[in-house]
């Protein structure tokens, strides 16, 4: 009997320091492939909620145009606020947002440019200028490029 269980003690090992080792690197290359995979995708998801915002005041200008006789004179970020209580004016709470003053540019009577600026540093416009309507970013110094990669969405 005290035969087979020192026979079963020797018969068990653990892993040796060369096995442990080759799946720590294993496990430490996965990572290094991984993690900038989701760190991109933060930066992109950043992105897309400014996309959002600058897609709404679009919306909220034709709103505002109509109630004006079809007209974007006089338009401001303030007044877009008034048609649209969810577009956040000025930084804060982590949001993307419209710049006081300068979040609507060009207001005419027949066109406008809202630009929304992500909590990266990322701008994106919609521009309509008489019925056109164009959409460019601009990706701030130093970022990846994640929902702007070429100069336009």
């Amino acid at each position: 009997m005290s035969h087979s269980i020192d026979q079963r003690g020797r018969s068990e090992h653990g892993f040796t320091l060369v096995e442990l080792l080759v799946v720590i690197l294993i496990i430490g290359i996965l990572a290094a492939i991984a993690i900038p995979s989701f760190l991109n995708q933060k930066g992109k998801a950043v992105d897309a909620s400014a996309k959002e915002l600058a897609r709404t005041a679009q919306t909220a200008a034709a709103t505002y145009s109509v109630d004006h006789n079809g007209s974007y004179l006089g338009m401001t970020t303030e007044e877009l606020h008034a048609v649209e209580p969810t577009i956040q004016i000025g930084s804060g709470g982590n949001n993307s947002y419209l710049e006081k003053g300068s979040g609507v540019t060009n207001a005419s009577t027949s066109g406008y440019e809202v630009t929304a600026t992500s909590t990266n540093g990322d701008t994106f416009s919609i521009s309509n200028t008489g019925g056109v309507v164009s959409r460019t970013c601009t990706v701030k110094a130093g970022n990846s490029n994640g929902g702007c990669p070429t100069g336009s969405w």
